[in-house]
């Protein structure tokens, strides 16, 4: 078995409104350093299987189809055994 760990963020050309709002709102709470903030998404996906080859393979496919949008979002996941 192995446990996905995915992180998916907007593109750096792509706006990101929640992000803004957040470091807003940090520097309304006094978090006077902040200066940006991107917003993002983290899943974590267990795979049933024993070949670490095809379990990279699924979770690439998985988030292509599903979890990130291509167009505007870049993912990056790590695999480990579990």
């Amino acid at each position: 078995m192995f446990l996905a760990k995915v992180h998916v963020s907007l593109k750096p050309t792509v706006n990101d409104p929640q992000g803004l709002t957040i470091a807003r709102a940090l520097g309304r709470l006094g978090f006077d350093t902040v200066e940006s903030l991107r917003a993002g998404k983290y899943f974590e996906v267990k795979i049933e299987g024993d070949d670490q080859a095809t379990a990279e393979a699924d979770i690439k496919s998985m988030c292509e189809k599903l979890l990130a949008n291509p167009v505007i979002e870049t993912f990056i996941f790590e695999l480990e055994a579990v």
